[in-house]
């Protein structure tokens, strides 16, 4: 009989359809990625990563070229708060990598785990969820990386637990999911990505829309009182 997990996430697949990953192909794109925008949409941040990359280029070398005030009219394509720290932000991350990595910052995640995640929290607002969403991404190890959204699914569904402590919660969802996860590169990235996208627009934080759910019955928040998925 299939997990639990896996249940749910044949169960998000019915609901949301495939959810496509996002554009960047490797790990200074993924930083670039979550640095070209903030507090912005999906599509927004799209849009303006794709304007660095026909305006610019996302090479670490073509970072540090580019001219502050391009960087800047990017920048505000993907919100108009932290501008300049933002820019700040690709062309530190651009210094590093060429200092540190020898301008190829997937090599961080060809080694041991711990030592790829430590490599990318060296890089301003990567924290443990955002690395382990590189390494995932990158198809350089095998996890179950989860951002806020995500993370509050799990939780309702009946693993881990609620903190204050985002890391204590992070953590605890991990160990609970763990036993239960595919370990392939292909069911993790649907997973995070489902996940993710049912936090979003069903399952919210403050108004979930528990009725339009087709994973409810095995749910903990919403009672489960349906027959569990087959």
């Amino acid at each position: 009989m299939p997990t639990k997990l896996k249940r749910v996430i044949d169960g998000l697949r019915k609901q949301h359809g495939h959810v496509a990953p996002p554009s960047p192909t490797n790990a200074f794109e993924h930083v670039l990625w979550e640095k070209v925008a903030y507090l912005a949409t999906d599509d927004r941040r799209s849009t303006a990563f794709e304007a660095l990359r026909s305006r610019v280029g996302l090479t670490p070398e073509a970072i540090l070229a580019a001219r502050p005030t391009t960087l800047r009219q990017i920048a505000a394509m993907g919100g108009s708060v932290g501008i300049d720290d933002r820019v700040r932000h690709m062309q530190d991350a651009a210094a590093l990598v060429i200092d540190e990595f020898g301008g190829d910052l997937d090599r961080a995640g060809n080694g041991e785990l711990r030592d790829a995640l430590k490599s990318l929290r060296q890089f301003h607002g990567i924290g443990e969820p955002g690395a382990e969403r590189i390494l995932l991404l990158t198809r350089r190890h095998k996890l179950l990386p989860l951002d806020s959204n995500g993370a509050r699914v799990m939780v309702r569904l009946g693993y881990g637990r609620e903190d204050k402590n985002y890391g204590a919660m992070y953590r605890s969802v991990r160990q609970a999911a763990a036993p239960e996860l595919t370990q392939t590169f292909d069911w993790l990235t649907d997973a995070h990505l489902l996940l993710r996208r049912h936090g979003q627009e069903v399952c919210k934080t403050s108004k979930p829309r528990c009725s339009e759910c087709l994973v409810r019955p095995e749910c903990q928040f919403a009672g489960g009182r349906a027959k569990p998925l087959r």
